[in-house]
C-alpha cells in the first residue's frame, strides 16, 4: 500500500507536540481512509491556524476568487487567506500566530499549478521567521520521472511560474521545497514526512489509489496528465474546456472546423494521443452560451503521451489555419502578456521556423533539468 505522508504521521509526533501548529492544505489533504488532516491536526495537537490557497481549505473557492480571514465552520479555526489581491504570502501577524507551518496539499506536478508557489513562497517566509516548516509529502501522479518542457526563465515569474522548473519536473512537492530550499539559500528548518511504497517510475493509475480533484478544473487524473499541454490555451482566444464538463481535455472555438482539425491532427501521429472532433457550450468562462467547435484529446498511452509537445502541436496548427486565433492581450498595462508567464518566456507567441525545433529546445532544457534534479530525490 502506498502511504502519503498525513498517513505516515504517527511515527513523527515529536515534531509537532507543544507546539502551535499552522495548517496549509486543500481538499486533497486526506488520508487514505479520507480523513481531513484538518481533522487529524486539530484532534492530535494545537491547530491555532488554518491557511488557505487558491480554491479555499475546504474546496469552496472558484479558480482566481480573493479569499478573506474567515473562521472554519467545523473547527472554529480561524482560517487566514495566503491568496489575497495585495498578497500571496504570510504576513508577521499569520506567522505570530504559529511555532510551525505544516503543508498538505496534492500537487499534480505541472509548473502552472498554483499550489506549488504557496508552498515555496511559505517556505521562504518561515525561514526569514525563523519557523520550522514541515512538508506532508505526496506522490506525483504524473511520475517522479518524465520531465517536459522548457525551463521558466526569471523574467517571467509570476504565480503561475515563481521557480526555474520544467513544465513537468517529476517532483514531488517535498523534493521541490527540498531543492529551492538549498538553491536559493533560504536554510529553513525544513522536515519532508515522506511517502512510503511509491516508486518513481509510477503513475496515479500505478498507485491503487482513489482520486481526489485537486481543484474543480482537474476532475480526473486523464485531465491531470493532459493539463501541461492543454493549459496554454488559456492565453489565447481558444477555449481550454473551462465550462464544460471536461476542462483541459478538449479545446475549440467558434471559428473551428472540427473535423478538418481532428483529422490533420491524427495524421501527424502523435505519441499516445488520438484527436476526435467535438462540439460544445461552455456554461461559463470563454464563448460562455456560444457554440464552439474543437478536437477532444483522448489519451490511449498514458507513458507514451507527451502532454506539452501534443498541445504546443495543435497550437501552432490552429494559428496556422485560423487568422481569428490570438493571443490574449495582459491582464493589465504593463504586465506581459498570460501566454509568456505560462511558457516562462516569449517564445510562444515568436512564429517558429520549425515547431520541431523549438521542440528540440525545450527537451534540451528538459534533459538539462532531469539531471540537476536528481541530487533532490527522496524517493
Amino acid at each position: 500500500m502506498i502511504r502519503n505522508g498525513i498517513d505516515c504521521i504517527g511515527q513523527y509526533t515529536h515534531l509537532f507536540k507543544g507546539k502551535r501548529l499552522g495548517l496549509i492544505t486543500a481538499p486533497t489533504g486526506l488520508t487514505n481512509d479520507f480523513v481531513s488532516t484538518i481533522q487529524i491536526l486539530h484532534e492530535n495537537f494545537n491547530l491555532t491556524a488554518l491557511f488557505s490557497p487558491e480554491h479555499g481549505v475546504r474546496g469552496d473557492q472558484a479558480a482566481g476568487a480573493l479569499v478573506e480571514t474567515y473562521l472554519d465552520p467545523i473547527t472554529q479555526v480561524p482560517v487566514y487567506s495566503l491568496y489575497r489581491k495585495d498578497s500571496k504570502r504570510m504576513s508577521q501577524e499569520m506567522l505570530d500566530e504559529v511555532d510551525m507551518v505544516v503543508y498538505d496539499i496534492q500537487d499534480v506536478g505541472t509548473r502552472y499549478y498554483t499550489f506549488i508557489y504557496t508552498m515555496l513562497y511559505a517556505l521562504e517566509d518561515c525561514a526569514k521567521a525563523g519557523k520550522p516548516f514541515v512538508i506532508l509529502d505526496r506522490i506525483n501522479p504524473l511520475d517522479g520521472v518524465t520531465v517536459e518542457g522548457n525551463i521558466l526563465k526569471q523574467d517571467y515569474q509570476s504565480f503561475v511560474g515563481n521557480y526555474p522548473l520544467c513544465v513537468r519536473y517529476g517532483l514531488t512537492a517535498g523534493e521541490v521545497a527540498t531543492m529551492a530550499n538549498d538553491q536559493m539559500s533560504w536554510h529553513c528548518d525544513l522536515h519532508v514526512i515522506r511517502v512510503e511504497g511509491w516508486e518513481r517510475k509510477m503513475q496515479f493509475a500505478d498507485t491503487g489509489r482513489h482520486w481526489v480533484m485537486p481543484s474543480l478544473g482537474i476532475p480526473r487524473f486523464e485531465t491531470a496528465l493532459l493539463y501541461p499541454g492543454t493549459c496554454i490555451f488559456e492565453g489565447t482566444n481558444m477555449s481550454e474546456g473551462r465550462g464544460t464538463t471536461v476542462p483541459f481535455e478538449i479545446v475549440g472555438a467558434p471559428f473551428i472546423d472540427a473535423q478538418q482539425l481532428a483529422d490533420e491532427m491524427n495524421s501527424k501521429k502523435l505519441p499516445g494521443i488520438v484527436f476526435r472532433p467535438t462540439y460544445f457550450k461552455p456554461t461559463f468562462s470563454k464563448f460562455q452560451g456560444e457554440s464552439c467547435s474543437g478536437v477532444q484529446l483522448h489519451v490511449l498511452d498514458t507513458r507514451a503521451i507527451r502532454p506539452l509537445e501534443t498541445a504546443i502541436t495543435l497550437m501552432y496548427t490552429i494559428k496556422r489555419n485560423y487568422e481569428q486565433f490570438s493571443f490574449l492581450p495582459p491582464f493589465k498595462e504593463g504586465s506581459r502578456p498570460f501566454i509568456d508567464l505560462l511558457c516562462g518566456d516569449k517564445v510562444y507567441r515568436e512564429d517558429p521556423l520549425d515547431v520541431s525545433v523549438l521542440l528540440e529546445q525545450f527537451r534540451d532544457e528538459s534533459r538539462e533539468f532531469a539531471q540537476l534534479k536528481q541530487q533532490y530525490h527522496l524517493y
